[in-house]
């Protein structure tokens, strides 16, 4: 057994939702722990309502875990995800169609340094504008995979699936 992997969905998701269900059979068959908060009720208080209650909810799920498990999340889950990371050691980050700011929030993203990080992103993302999580990566220097897709990424999910293979394997 490897770790444990925390995949967070994003606003309007679910825990069952494609990619992330996708993601934890492609963890599992390699040996790795997963675990799914379930973001909804939090997701009732509108986008920048849900982000300190989110934040709480994977917190407390990585202070569970008792080594530091690998976070992965889509848009939203992509966010606090990151931000979870600059409070407790993880083994690293794969974030899928990251917002580089939620209206309404205070906080910009922000990211543990010292970890493995892969951004993916669509091309045509509608939700999160790619020339923002670009300038991101920029700073950071952090891999950016760019697909031909749009913010749900649902075209994408057999290159995601192999690129969180390569991250997997990287990490083992």
């Amino acid at each position: 057994m490897h770790g444990t992997i925390l995949l967070s969905h994003g606003s309007g998701s679910s825990p069952e939702a494609t990619k992330v269900s996708a993601l934890v059979a492609l963890a599992e068959g390699r040996g790795w722990r997963t675990q799914r908060p379930d973001y909804r009720e939090d997701d009732a208080r509108g986008h920048a309502g849900s982000v300190a209650p989110r934040l709480a909810r994977l917190n407390a799920a990585i202070a569970a875990c008792g080594t530091p498990p690998l976070l992965v999340g889509s848009s939203m889950g992509a966010f606090v995800s990151a931000l979870a990371s600059l409070d407790h050691p993880v083994a690293g980050l794969f974030l899928l169609a990251t917002p580089e700011a939620i209206p309404g929030f205070d906080v910009a993203l922000d990211a543990r340094q010292d970890v493995p990080t892969l951004l993916v992103h669509g091309w045509r993302d509608e939700v999160c504008p790619l020339d923002d999580i670009y300038a991101f990566a920029g700073r950071r220097q952090l891999p950016l995979l760019v697909l031909d897709d749009d913010h749900r990424l649902g075209g994408s999910l057999a290159a995601i699936e192999r690129q969180f293979a390569l991250f997997l394997d990287a990490l083992a």
